[in-house]
């Protein structure tokens, strides 16, 4: 069992924290998961399931069955509410709806595999890793009935990482043809959810929603008929300690230092905040055996309740903590990870927050040393002041679609289009690079940054990391404002593409002046790729557009930017402007001759832009 980490914003300090390892078993024969199963009802109501074996599942609400499953699904990835605990929100990622899309998902995997080889497969293989939340065992238990369902061999990693997780597809002596991730990401200990990969990638979001509404049905005819007992449990197997070997042969081998090869890392000090979620063992079988101090790090034990804060690079509480254990050891480099590893933050020896636009601007930096001239796809939310940065560099600026499957689906579009793209990343730290496989790997991402760092030292420098991008400007202004929608959930993704097609409509009809609509920002690669107005368009997971802004006396200061979300029922805005007062006037333009003279507002809760309008802040 893990041990937690006290609920205090108090340094803990590695040394003392145990590491949380399982059994491994390589030479075993994976066994066949048995199940029994409980009756159906015929009507909706709520049903008490006995449970009779190793998982009790507890009441199973049977409901609106076909649209509850297919509102889990958040863009590439399945999410809901696993546990009681928010406020306004109902438990919907149960079991049996876990069940039936693992099901699902086994039998894409197995079908596909049919028609990649042309006949019948036997024995495929998928492994299942999760996070330290405290629903993952009771949920754990649904994914390996529904996968034995399909008849797919189960393999359990147990703690692990989104990254680890599709490596399992591809590093020997493992290579299972699937993996499933169990992970909320950086959301609150409540939620819950599902990632998805095969041997080429991550799941898109049309093929996550081909499961899902395969999954309803399932989920509808069978009502409460819940797996309940697993008399064999699958083979258990340390994938982890493969994937950080992976790890450390990278950095062993790019460093190839002169006088400690097996040791690049000595002399080093680097701290790790894994938040309690799974990124310790990047402090214990990554950076100390390769000879680094990382002494003062933070929050290594898992631990599903996140006590100290939330495990996000993005999260200001996780940020001022690492810089703090920084300044205070004198460290070379500081890291935080979000809870499944996909997403990472660093904090430079100066106690420098390097996330965001930074983050971008210092990965850029190193691959354009490494392939000048590179294409580097972003979101549409990143500055102009980026932009400048990555084509001072002699790189090509590619904004795009907010969403990091988005984001990396342009670059691996780009790249078969014979664009060369090594890089692209989203604002909240999702990154992707084309030499590992266009994976979102918050470690890998680590990984390229000490890489960096020691070449810098063995290059006799003493500046950091940081001091590559000390020319980066930032916006004068920046604000993220949130419209709730006012709806039922399942007319919330309508009528939020309705308020942002509205959007469009408005300024390409000229009804506010000195808005243009965005089609591409400064990205030389496809005219209008932002709103997939080119030859091959993407699938559109979510609506949105971006508007430049111009007057008179300064030009386009600035850019507004609706999205909808594709995680809650609402709508992001955000605004950036070169000039002080830029995003309160573009607020005020936005409310009064948008969101109140097209109506849209009668549908849509506009507080937070209110308060804007009038007080140009939320405090």
């Amino acid at each position: 069992m893990a041990v937690s980490t006290p609920p205090n914003f108090s340094t803990s300090l590695h040394k003392n924290t145990q590491k949380t390892k399982f059994p491994s078993s390589p030479g075993k024969k994976p066994l066949r998961i048995k199940l029994c199963f409980s009756f159906s009802v015929p009507f909706s109501k709520t049903i008490g399931v006995k449970s009779i074996g190793s998982a009790r599942y507890d009441e199973v609400v049977v409901d609106e069955e076909l649209d509850k499953i297919r509102r889990l699904q958040n863009g590439s990835d399945v999410r809901g509410v696993a546990l009681e605990g928010e406020k306004g929100r109902t438990v919907d990622l149960t079991p049996p709806a876990v069940e039936a899309i693992s099901e699902s998902f086994g039998e894409w995997v197995i079908n596909g595999l049919e028609k990649e080889r042309g006949n019948p497969v036997e024995n495929v293989r998928v492994s299942l890793g999760r996070d330290p939340r405290i629903s993952g065992s009771k949920l754990s238990v649904a994914v390996f009935a529904g996968l034995a369902r399909a008849g797919c061999m189960v393999f359990d990693m147990g703690l692990a990482t989104t990254p680890a997780c599709f490596m399992s597809t591809l590093l020997p002596p493992y290579a299972y043809d699937a993996s499933i991730m169990m992970t909320a990401s950086h959301l609150p200990y409540t939620r819950n959810g599902l990632k998805f990969f095969t041997k080429r990638g991550g799941l898109t979001s049309p093929e996550v929603e081909e499961i899902c509404d395969k999954a309803a049905r399932k989920y509808a005819n069978r009502m409460a008929k819940v797996s309940t007992l697993l008399k064999v449990l699958p083979v258990r197997v340390d994938f982890m300690i493969i994937y950080a070997e992976h790890l450390r042969e990278i950095i062993k081998k790019r460093i190839n230092h002169p006088l400690h090869y097996d040791t690049p890392l000595q002399g080093f000090q680097i701290i790790v905040n894994a938040g309690n979620g799974s990124g310790g063992f990047f402090t214990w079988d990554v950076l100390e055996k390769l000879g680094a101090d990382t002494f003062g790090s933070l929050h290594l034990n898992p631990d599903g309740m996140f006590p100290n804060h939330i495990p996000n690079p993005e999260d200001k509480t996780a940020m001022a903590l690492t810089r703090a254990a920084v300044l205070e050891n004198s460290a070379d480099l500081g890291i935080v990870f979000d809870t499944d590893v996909d997403r990472s933050g660093v904090v430079d020896n100066k106690g420098n927050p390097i996330n965001g636009d930074k983050l971008i601007a210092l990965m850029s930096a190193i691959v354009l040393r490494e392939h000048p001239g590179s294409t580097i796809v972003t979101d549409a939310r990143t500055s102009m002041p980026l932009t400048r940065f990555i084509t001072d560099r002699g790189g090509h600026h590619c904004l795009y679609r907010v969403g990091y499957r988005n984001v990396i689906d342009k670059g691996v579009q780009l790249n078969k289009e014979g664009i060369e793209t090594h890089l692209m990343m989203e604002t909240s730290g999702h990154g992707a690079l084309r030499e590992n496989h266009f994976l979102d790997d918050g470690a890998y991402m680590v990984v390229k940054i000490i890489i960096e760092m020691v070449r810098m030292k063995l290059a006799g420098s003493s500046e950091g990391i940081g001091s590559l991008i000390e020319d980066l400007g930032e916006p004068d202004e920046s604000v993220e404002l949130r419209i709730n929608i006012i709806s039922e959930p399942r007319h919330a993704k309508a009528k939020g593409s309705e308020a942002i097609e509205t959007f469009r409509n408005y300024i390409e009809e000229g009804r506010l002046k000195g808005w243009e609509l965005d089609s591409c920002g400064d990205c030389w690669v496809s005219e209008g790729c932002l709103v997939d107005t080119n030859d091959t368009p993407a699938p559109v997971d979510a609506s949105m557009y971006r508007a430049k802004v111009s007057n008179d006396e300064h030009g386009q200061y600035g850019w507004v930017h609706m999205r909808q979300s594709i995680h809650n029922p609402n709508i992001a805005v955000n605004l950036q402007s070169s000039v002080q007062g830029g995003c309160f006037s573009m607020a005020r333009a936005f409310r009064d001759e948008f969101l109140r003279a097209s109506g849209v507002h009668t549908f849509l809760d506009i507080t937070q832009i209110d308060k804007f309008a009038e007080y140009g802040s939320l405090a």
